[in-house]
């Protein structure tokens, strides 16, 4: 007995060395942030490869068809004109006497058309009261004659007198359309947004293949929408009226409803650019217009899909889209989940199969350490 108990104690000793090599050996556990299977709505979008513009629906670069000097200029910018309304006027007196005097020309050859017309009625009068005189022999053949000339001649004057009339109209009409060339009017409502030029000047309409400033620049401020490039991969699921979000830097926080308006029928190739195909998505709701200006950068997310209470996860937690690891509270081990994913975006993919919901799910997925069974635990402030 007394051999034995030096035994036992260094056996004991053994034991507990081991123990303690043992634990003091052992791997740490692995800090890793994690996330509950929840469920909620998952997106499938696209966006815009580089800034959009926001743009006005009408916009016209307005110039007078002809060269003069401007006489009359009521509009100034930013202010708000009705369809119709007197933009500019070039110096244009001697048309307006033109027109006076054709306008006269046409007077005097009315009157002369119906006095001629007048004298060709009443020879025709005259000589079917002589042709029925001509059964019980009262007039002569050289009286019918005479009578049929007459009346032949004043048809002739009168049918002259009414195309003369025709002409002098048709000089009106001419001298009327070289007038309006030298008056702009509004051709919608809209908004002035630029002049360019002064009371007295001379304008000339550009010559072909040269383009020159407009004398006016008008917008519709009622209407807005934001042209974007879109990659060409992408650009292949877009339809026209799918839903989509506008966001501009000049409201930031601020999302607007938005559809797409338009889809471009060729694809955009700039040299040392990604090919784009260029969309137009349309402002939903008239009051987000209220305070646009044309020109704004802009970026649009267009909507392809939606999904409402479905099984998710957040995406940066799936490698290399098959699998996850998911942390067992209880054994504070990893263990590796094959899953089956569905819609999916930058935030959230739809799970399929594979995890059910509460689970918590590792979101550090790009650390090499991790593998099946491995011993875990959440780092502090890295439940999500």
């Amino acid at each position: 007995m007394k051999h034995t108990k030096p035994i036992l104690s260094l056996v004991l000793f053994a034991v507990a060395l081991a123990a303690g090599i043992f634990i003091f050996n052992r791997p740490k556990p692995l800090p890793v942030r994690v996330a509950t299977v929840d469920r909620g709505t998952i997106e499938s979008t696209v966006v815009n490869t580089r800034a959009g513009t926001v743009k006005v629906c009408r916009r016209a670069g307005l110039s007078p068809a002809v060269g003069g000097q401007i006489a009359a200029w009521p509009v100034s910018e930013g202010m708000k004109v009705k369809k119709g309304d007197l933009l500019l006027a070039l110096w244009n007196d001697d048309l307006r006497a033109q027109l006076k005097l054709a306008q006269s020309e046409a007077d005097a050859a009315r009157s002369n058309a119906e006095a001629s017309c007048l004298q060709a009625d009443i020879a025709k009068r005259q000589l079917n009261r002589h042709l029925s005189l001509k059964d019980i022999g009262a007039t002569t053949e050289e009286r019918l004659d005479k009578l049929a000339t007459d009346a032949a001649i004043t048809n002739a004057q009168c049918h002259a007198a009414k195309k003369n009339l025709e002409v002098t109209n048709n000089r009106i009409a001419v001298v009327a359309a070289n007038l309006e060339r030298t008056i702009l009017h509004a051709p919608f409502d809209g908004i002035i947004a630029q002049l360019n030029g002064e009371l007295g000047e001379y304008v000339t309409p550009s010559p072909v293949g040269v383009q020159t400033l407009p004398a006016v620049d008008l917008i519709d401020g009622s209407c807005y929408y934001v042209s974007a490039p879109i990659d060409e991969v992408d650009a292949a699921s877009i339809r026209t009226g799918m839903e989509a979000r506008i966001s501009l830097d000049a409201f930031r926080g601020r999302t607007f409803a938005g559809r797409v308006k338009r889809i471009s029928d060729y694809v955009l190739d700039i040299e040392k650019q990604a090919r784009t195909v260029e969309i137009e998505v349309l402002f939903d709701h008239a009051e987000d217009m209220a305070n646009l200006l044309p020109g704004y950068s802009a970026d649009a997310e267009v909507i392809l899909d939606i999904k409402e209470n479905v099984l998710r996860i957040p995406s940066e937690a799936i490698i290399d889209q098959t699998k996850v690891y998911v942390f067992d509270q209880q054994s504070g081990t990893l263990h590796e989940r094959r899953i089956t994913t569905g819609l999916a975006n930058w935030d959230y993919t739809e799970i399929v199969s594979g995890v059910s919901e509460g689970e918590q799910i590792v979101l550090t997925a790009d650390r090499k350490e991790l593998r099946d069974g491995a011993a875990a635990e959440v780092e502090a402030n890295g439940n999500d």
